[in-house]
């Protein structure tokens, strides 16, 4: 649990601040579940540079409640949270300066999210609140107000959030709690969860990843977990201090994430990490007369014959289910994908629903194209491409970027500027490396999912298509 918090003081020599403003958020990692916003009565003079800065003035606050009168709902609403705040050594000073004029020894576990955007945001010009928001395109209202700069910080928090593939925030926040010892109390961690499309982390006491798994129903997954009697489940159920979760909303993000971060923090108990999500390609290759034959088989064999597949599959049912579809759609002959075994001319071409390919009827040129035709439609369809879908919330949308055919990353907008604009959409991105089972994970959602919108985007220098599609 984190308290997102942003402060105006009267401006001074150093310790000798007074607190005018303060906003408060309590944030559970997903959403605000609390907030405190007020303004607060120094007690002293504001500094007049101060005045310019923030439009809080000397007699705004002379009827505002003194730090002592609030002082107990900022304990309360702080309460087993990390303060969290753009330079937050300053803001952390000032509170407990003022809880030791009251006598009372203030704590809290800090973080900085300056200091979380340098490491996270490293190409970032400027880590000043208001440039790096606007460089993210995170809107802003009230700069220079608590509750302006607090709001500003929650969705700072959030993006740095999903840009943290390590987990280490989550880690040291599941490290920070004492926990205890656990078996009476997985039906209390499953009743914490959401019935929500997202990826779930079980961590162990000292915070680190043992598991990670998605799911369109994390509840409902983590409670199978809980249930199961199979030894590695048996084995989580020991260990698990804590589960964390990160809703996406989209299915094809929760997949992206899962992979990725298996990858990235190769829990004990996720062994699938050493092996490929796929056994089976589709191949490409021209024959002697120039014609372009597609044919199925094990990705092994081919890796060893350092050939790359044009798509890939989990098993070969998936993989000739799709070959009879692009078949019959693109009229392609059977006996060039292989489906027909004939000797001299496809069973199609007796009925004439094949233009001859397999006997020189057809010309190669035209013939081929449709086979490029098919092959984009099922892997993908534009070299540059965005494919937008579902986002954790109404308003909400996820992004997966495709550049030059390479997988780039994913993100979340709730403002169509951040996604019309690419340079704003790089800086915004979670990367994420173009593996071989990334692609195969986004081409068989392609493949298999609806509802999903795919918008082509122009490189800088090489004109395009600006404009959508809807799957």
């Amino acid at each position: 649990m984190y308290a997102i918090l942003d402060i105006e003081t009267t401006g001074g020599q150093y310790n000798e601040e007074g607190i005018t403003e303060i906003a408060i958020h309590r944030f559970d990692g997903h959403k605000v579940t609390d907030r405190f916003i007020s303004l607060i009565n120094p007690e002293k003079e504001i500094q007049p540079f101060v005045v310019n800065l923030t439009g809080i003035n000397n007699a705004m606050l002379r009827s505002a409640p003194k730090f002592y009168e609030v002082a107990k709902r900022i304990v309360e609403i702080t309460e087993n949270c990390t303060i969290v705040a753009h330079n937050a050594q300053f803001d952390y000073r000032i509170l407990r300066t003022e809880f030791q004029r009251l006598g009372f020894d203030y704590k809290r576990k800090t973080l900085c999210t300056v200091e979380l955007s340098q490491k996270l945001i490293p190409e970032a010009g400027s880590y000043s609140l208001g440039k790096l928001v606007r460089s993210l395109g995170i809107p802003v209202s009230d700069r220079h107000r608590a509750n302006g700069d607090a709001q500003a910080t929650v969705k700072l928090f959030k993006l740095l959030l999903a840009k943290d593939q390590s987990k280490t925030i989550v880690r040291e926040s599941i490290k920070s709690e004492d926990t205890g010892t656990l078996s009476p109390k997985l039906l209390h961690i499953v009743e914490e969860l959401p019935e929500t499309t997202g990826v779930y982390y079980v961590h162990r006491k000292d915070g680190n990843i043992v598991f990670i798994e998605k799911s369109k129903n994390i509840r409902n997954k983590v409670n199978k977990q809980f249930t199961r009697t199979g030894k590695r489940s048996k084995l989580i159920q020991q260990e698990v201090s804590a589960v964390t979760y990160e809703e996406t909303g989209s299915v094809l993000i929760a997949s992206l994430k899962e992979h990725d971060e298996i990858r990235k923090n190769r829990p004990k108990y996720n062994p699938q990490y050493r092996f490929p999500l796929f056994s089976f390609g589709l191949y490409c290759g021209t024959d002697e007369k120039g014609y372009l034959n597609l044919y199925i088989d094990s990705t092994g064999k081919r890796q060893k014959k350092h050939q790359s597949a044009v798509m890939t599959f989990t098993s070969v049912h998936e993989a000739r289910t799709l070959l009879y579809k692009m078949t019959e759609e693109y009229g392609l002959c059977p006996k060039l994908t292989g489906i027909s075994e004939a000797r001299k001319h496809c069973h199609n071409y007796t009925v004439q629903q094949c233009r001859g390919a397999c006997v020189g009827r057809e010309p190669a040129e035209s013939y081929n194209q449709r086979v490029r035709n098919a092959l984009e439609k099922y892997s993908y369809p534009h070299d540059n491409m965005l494919i937008i879908d579902k986002g954790r919330s109404t308003g909400e949308r996820s992004v997966v970027m495709i550049e030059e055919s390479v997988f780039k990353g994913i993100a979340f907008f709730d403002l169509n500027y951040q996604v019309n604009n690419i340079e704003i959409l790089k800086k915004v991105l979670t990367p994420m490396e173009n593996t071989a089972d990334a692609r195969h994970i986004i081409q068989s959602f392609l493949r298999k999912n609806n509802g999903y919108k795919i918008v082509e985007f122009d490189t800088p220098g090489k004109p395009g298509n600006h404009g959508g599609t809807n799957s």
